[in-house]
């Protein structure tokens, strides 16, 4: 057993390498025929280099990572961790949460190095950070602080599940995690994202009388419209929805509302809009329940198996460390799940782009926003297909401007 679950962490290393290999062979110096007058070739070769560093800067953090989860494992730390944690207490869901924070904190330890130096040395020598230190040091704080609330309060109620409740404890913690999902969407935009950024109702003007237009004339009601200070950290740009029912605001980070027109940001706004009136959302929810309760039957099954335990040399048996055996074994069950959900969003955006010069048109605005986006944050007009396949949520840019120019002669 633990030469599989050695298996499984390499095997996912391995193919983060193959991929990103295979998708820095893909850079070339020549522009791309749908950018031609929005990037000069300065730029553009800027946009190469931004996304090499990239690359290689995460392969060195995915290797680092990897080699001290191995040395771990074989250097018996989950044995020392746990009787460490069984000389502090007796009380089985303190030692899951004692064990479980540590290794959590720890891993958190180990990232926030590479945190700093992609946001203090790479995004700033692109051009993109505009965050302070200060402000670095309280978003790490508060998130600290937030998972320690959230995240141990949740896992109290799994460990007292696996404790207490037999065969049906998965069940159990499959209901009480999709209600907690529920819950912080709800609370996210009125209690925890106003934690990090400042939210300012849109003022009266052309932009917000032409964005409630939209919204009345398809029946779709806004609890309001909000720009967001994301100029504090990044230069990037983006927009978002939250909430759910009459509770939705429409968010568009200041840095968006600066560099694109009116027709543009009514544009995108009603790409979002066609996610909700297809149902998009619904059905990623539904597919994010149903991968929950299947992950959660499995570590049901999986729970306190003493062959696993025995491989890692454990000598107690315990929920706590069961969840995070099983979180090691269980990635090839998440990556396929997480392949069905990519593919997914990847149809969803085209749809959602019909939907949206379908109802609103000017899909050469709808075309435009991407385009200049991907501009603005050097993104990669030419990634290869495993990388497409493995890890995008929105298909490349060049493909959806295709789409759209499709749509506009239809029209």
């Amino acid at each position: 057993m633990l030469y599989f679950v050695i298996a499984i962490i390499l095997f996912s290393y391995i193919l983060d390498v193959v991929v990103e290999t295979l998708n820095l062979k893909r850079i070339t110096t020549q522009i791309p025929s749908e950018f031609v007058g929005l990037y000069d070739q300065e730029k553009y070769i800027k946009s190469q280099e931004y996304l090499r560093t990239n690359t290689r800067f995460g392969l060195v953090q995915s290797t680092v990572s990897t080699l001290l989860l191995l040395a771990f494992i074989f250097l018996d730390g989950f044995i020392y961790l746990d009787n460490w944690v069984r000389l502090q207490t007796n009380t089985p869901i303190l030692q899951g949460l004692l064990f479980i924070g540590a290794f959590v904190f720890a891993s958190m330890l180990i990232a926030l190095p590479f945190s700093y130096y992609h946001t203090f040395v790479i995004e700033e020598k692109f051009g993109f950070n505009k965050q302070s230190k200060l402000t670095f040091v309280k978003d790490q704080i508060l998130g600290l602080v937030l998972g320690a609330i959230l995240g141990g309060g949740l896992l109290s109620l799994i460990l007292w599940f696996f404790e207490s409740s037999g065969q049906v404890a998965w069940l159990y913690c499959w209901v009480a995690v999709v209600l907690f999902q529920i819950f912080v969407t709800f609370i996210a935009p009125v209690v925890i994202m106003p934690l990090f950024n400042k939210f300012v109702p849109l003022p009266d003007g052309e932009l917000k009388s032409a964005i409630n237009d939209y919204a009345k004339n398809q029946n779709f009601e806004l609890q309001g419209i909000f720009s967001m200070d994301g100029s504090k950290r990044s230069s990037k740009a983006n927009a978002f929805f939250t909430g759910f029912g009459k509770l939705r605001r429409v968010v568009l980070f200041d840095t968006l509302i600066s560099k694109h027109s009116i027709k543009e940001l009514v544009a995108v706004l009603a790409h979002e809009i066609g996610h909700f009136k297809m149902k998009h959302i619904h059905r990623h929810l539904i597919v994010s329940i149903c991968s929950s309760g299947v992950m959660f039957y499995l570590m049901g099954l999986f729970m306190k198996n003493e062959m696993v335990f025995s491989a890692f040399h454990m000598e107690n048996v315990s929920v706590y460390a069961s969840l995070i055996f099983f979180s090691l074994v269980y990635s090839p069950v998440s990556d396929l799940t997480s392949l069905i959900s990519l593919h997914m969003s990847r149809k969803y955006e085209f749809e959602a782009d019909a939907y949206a010069v379908k109802t609103y048109g000017h899909p050469e605005a709808l075309a435009d926003a991407p385009k200049k986006l991907s501009v603005d944050s050097l993104s990669n007009l030419n990634p290869h297909p495993l990388k497409v396949f493995f890890e995008y949520t929105h298909p490349p840019v060049i493909e959806r401007v295709k789409k759209l120019q499709s749509l506009s002669i239809q029209r």
